[in-house]
């Protein structure tokens, strides 16, 4: 839908995240004599105070419906634009004849008069993102970052320029209901994740494919030919393919070497934004030059530092078994100690972490709860009797269990294999959590 074509369009803005406070800048900017609709299931005093603040301060334009009934004003509107965060299977069946639904992420890609390089995996997509967008930055390309490591993108949008590139992370949420893909596409992996709001693994892949799934001839898909979905996928699209190719030689392998990427996984993220760096006729020497001198992101195996003779590792991002599975790999045979476990999402499999825990001959577990009873169980019942297990609640016991079992010259790894709701707000507070009480602990 062109932007243009909501002027007369009764709009609402359905979920109240950053995102969808976005929207509603946008929005009320945009048209700036329109009333905007805006719902979600929390009640006005229980939003946070920068929502509130947006609400009082455009009050005489906003119309509220919020609470245990928000989605019964739907047939009041024919527009809704909705937040990633709210799963389909939460409005779908509310949804009446007259609206239509798109999203902030639909809006952009259908008006923006740059190009836009989009990035998706299960894990992996900040980095490259990031990445790709800083040897852009350097080497003379007027890019910004967008999408969830970034800027929400429709708070760029009136500002977009014809020469702009933007390079967009994809969650499979702002995937899910696109009918318009980036000019650059880069599919790094797909594990199963988010199965709660996707429902089953196929569906959380259907999403993930709406990446490639509008592309022309005219675009470029940039796959990891060693996932077979992905693989797949490259022999549908329209695009131009490009697979990435992971070599442990030439010139970005030796920038890698003397990066700060702490591990082999991630020349697949280094390979894939060089691809994209490429086709912008960015010389290899100059990409090389921005790998070494990368810093890498909080909580993707970011090292806290030694203290006491152990080295913490802070993997909070690394939320399904997949990721812990590369962490330990990466790691090689040195970690004594993993602290995992954490919210419950159906459909995850732990067994082949639990083999993984067997092969690495870890010493002890610190799990929290309620999947830590699960990752315990999936480890052969003979190979746990060689294992120190540790029921835990809160992060600081966690790290005072580290300090007191993980022997000298080894590594405590915080990788979880779970989201972490429940005990923590997200990943983010549980990983500086632990970087706080392993500094407290430590300097002692």
């Amino acid at each position: 839908m062109k932007i243009k074509e909501l002027k007369n369009k009764k709009i609402l803005v359905l979920g109240l995240g950053k995102e969808g406070r976005s929207a509603l800048r946008f929005l009320l900017d945009t048209f700036p004599k329109k009333k905007i609709g805006l719902a979600d299931q929390l009640e006005f005093e229980d939003l946070n105070e920068k929502t509130k603040k947006l609400i009082n301060k455009n009050k005489a334009r906003i119309e509220l419906n919020l609470g245990e009934n928000y989605l019964d004003s739907f047939s009041d509107y024919q527009v809704i634009v909705k937040s990633p965060g709210i799963p389909p299977h939460e409005y779908e069946d509310k949804l009446k004849e007259n609206n239509l639904v798109t999203s902030g992420t639909q809006l952009f890609l259908e008006n923006c008069p740059g190009e836009v390089v989009g990035v998706t995996a299960t894990k992996g997509k900040s980095t490259t993102a990031t990445l790709i967008y800083r040897i852009l930055k350097n080497n003379g390309v007027k890019s910004h970052l967008i999408g969830n490591i970034g800027t929400p993108a429709l708070s760029l949008l009136k500002r977009a320029e014809k020469g702009d590139i933007f390079v967009y992370e994809l969650s499979s949420h702002q995937l899910y209901d696109i009918k318009n893909s980036p000019h650059i596409a880069v599919f790094l992996n797909v594990y199963p994740e988010h199965l709660n709001w996707h429902q089953k693994f196929e569906n959380y892949l259907a999403a993930k494919s709406n990446i490639t799934k509008y592309q022309t001839e005219n675009d470029y898909f940039i796959f990891n030919p060693e996932i077979k979905e992905i693989k797949d996928l490259a022999k549908k699209t329209k695009a131009k393919t490009i697979p990435i190719k992971v070599k442990k030689e030439g010139l970005l392998f030796e920038a890698f070497k003397e990066s700060d990427f702490p591990a082999d996984f991630y020349l697949l993220n280094i390979n894939a934004a060089a691809e994209v760096a490429r086709l912008y006729d960015i010389k290899e020497k100059e990409i090389a030059k921005e790998v070494k001198s990368f810093k890498t992101l909080k909580h993707r195996l970011e090292k806290v530092g030694t203290f006491k003779e152990i080295t913490f590792y802070n993997d909070s991002l690394a939320t399904n078994p997949n990721a812990v599975i590369a962490a330990l790999d990466s790691l090689g045979n040195r970690v004594g100690t993993l602290i995992a476990g954490g919210y419950e999402r159906k459909g995850i499999d732990f067994t082949g972490l639990g083999e993984k825990i067997v092969e690495k001959n870890i010493k002890n577990l610190i799990l929290f709860p309620p999947t830590g009873e699960k990752i315990w169980n999936s480890i052969p019942e003979k190979e746990r009797v060689k294992i120190n297990k540790f029921d835990v609640k809160d992060m600081e016991k966690a790290v005072q269990i580290s300090y007191k079992n993980t022997e000298k010259g080894k590594i405590c790894l915080l990788s979880c294999a779970s989201a972490s709701f429940g005990v923590f707000e997200n990943y983010k507070e549980r990983g500086n959590l632990f970087k706080k009480y392993v500094k407290k602990i430590g300097e002692k």
